[in-house]
């Protein structure tokens, strides 16, 4: 998704989000805080119209970025974010335990 529609974030006391929209869909990752150190992501949903099309890749790849910036760790318990991490080797130094 390069050039593609920017990503938000928004995060709370003990909850947060990334979202994007394109063409009119909205997809979002969800994920609660566990503590000052660890973020579990929760749930990353993609509507059928862009599926296929890198958003919720693109979402769990701003995780991780933004995870290492902060110096928090990720464990994933949406399975879709798991599958994403475990596909790329790159990413795993963010998993809880690793860091």
């Amino acid at each position: 998704m390069s050039g593609g529609p920017e990503i938000a974030r928004e995060e709370g006391e003990s909850k947060g989000r990334y979202w994007l929209v394109l063409d009119g869909h909205e997809a979002e990752l969800t994920y609660s805080r566990l503590g000052a150190a660890a973020i579990i992501i929760d749930h990353t949903g993609v509507p059928d119209a862009l599926r296929g099309r890198g958003a919720g890749q693109a979402m769990v790849a701003r995780a991780v970025k933004d995870a290492r910036a902060e110096g928090r760790s990720i464990v994933p318990l949406c399975p879709f974010a798991k599958a994403q991490i475990a596909s790329h080797p790159e990413w795993q130094d963010v998993l809880q335990g690793r860091i």
